[in-house]
């Protein structure tokens, strides 16, 4: 089943978010091995791609897990909640109506 894990940023986290970066791509990565992520994505702050220092609200992340225990153990597990980044996480039932 798909599984949305929406993440708020602490405040105040932006320099954690940037030097936790590579390390979150790569607990994304094996999703993307797998088959498994639908999308993902920060949530900016301003409307632009790259928001520079007004940072982030947080992120968005849809994948594809066995159970919602799973989703949320591997929402634990992600760099950017590890290090603080995320203040709240929030793991749900996802059903993809569109497209």
């Amino acid at each position: 089943m798909l599984y949305m894990i929406l993440a708020d940023d602490a405040p105040d986290s932006l320099p954690a978010r940037r030097a936790t970066r590579p390390a979150h791509l790569q607990h994304l990565r094996a999703l993307i091995d797998q088959g498994r992520l639908v999308l993902a994505g920060p949530r900016p702050r301003v409307d632009s791609t790259d928001p520079g220092d007004a940072g982030f609200h947080g992120s968005l992340i849809v994948a594809e897990f066995p159970t919602l225990e799973d989703a949320q153990a591997w929402a634990r597990q992600d760099p950017y909640a590890k290090a603080g980044v995320f203040e709240r996480v929030i793991v749900q039932p996802f059903v993809r109506a569109l497209p």
